[in-house]
């Protein structure tokens, strides 16, 4: 089997620097990129503006992020059940950007699709809208939700081929293969690794050109796993 995008983890750990912007996919603790939240951990940096659905439960993926102090600033839609993300927040040090729901994600997708930003009602006469562009267009009001741009994006996948095209599975479709989309570089942890070929192209959610690099953890038990589960219709 062709490696492809397959990178190690001191390969993928290198990529973390001071001060860059990280999308990361998953709520709640479910589904996440666990290993690479882990090597963004391990690996020190600082000053790191994160967008992600939460911030997890205390110490765990995101959460062991805020608990190392490694995070400057959040765009969430909120902090989740992690009262560590809250206490910094008050005492100032992260500053947080709550974003409903709908607009975090169509501005992660806009940031995926090169666009400037999305005209929503959502948010319009709250605090969401402090500071932010409203537009008339027709006679009507919206609020203007800019884009969200990453340097990196740290996402899961069901499956993953040698070239980057992903499939999905279950409530894994609800915000990786946006946020997959949406950065200069995107690292995807996939779970089951095919040959080319062997994912159909109705399958595929994310194509190939819009990720970098693949984690497959250990290499020859992913390719395993990955038999058993098409043996299976996985």
């Amino acid at each position: 089997m062709n490696n492809g995008k397959v990178r190690s983890r001191d390969e993928i750990m290198a990529c973390f620097k001071d001060g860059q912007t990280i999308a990361i996919g998953g709520q709640g603790g479910v589904y996440m990129p666990w290993n690479l939240v882990d090597m963004l951990a391990e690996s020190g940096v600082k000053h790191l503006t994160i967008y992600s659905i939460d911030s997890c439960n205390p110490g765990q993926a995101i959460g062991q992020l805020v608990r190392n102090r490694q995070v400057d600033r959040m765009i969430t839609t909120h902090v989740g059940m992690n009262p560590e993300t809250s206490k910094q927040m008050m005492d100032g040090d992260i500053k947080v950007e709550l974003c409903p729901m709908g607009n975090f994600i169509e501005r992660i997708r806009c940031g995926g699709a090169g666009l400037g930003g999305v005209l929503t009602k959502t948010g319009l006469g709250t605090m969401v809208a402090e500071g932010k562009q409203i537009i008339t267009l027709n006679g009507e009001e919206y609020l203007l939700e800019e884009a969200l741009h990453a340097d990196i994006a740290l996402t899961r996948a069901r499956r993953a081929d040698p070239l980057g095209n992903l499939a999905y599975h279950g409530s894994g479709m609800a915000s990786h293969p946006v946020i997959a989309t949406c950065a200069d570089l995107s690292i995807v942890q996939c779970d089951l690794y095919c040959d080319l070929g062997e994912i159909s192209p109705d399958d595929v959610r994310v194509p190939g050109m819009y990720i970098d690099m693949l984690y497959t953890g250990e290499y020859e038990s992913n390719l395993i796993k990955g038999r058993v589960a098409r043996e299976r219709g996985l």
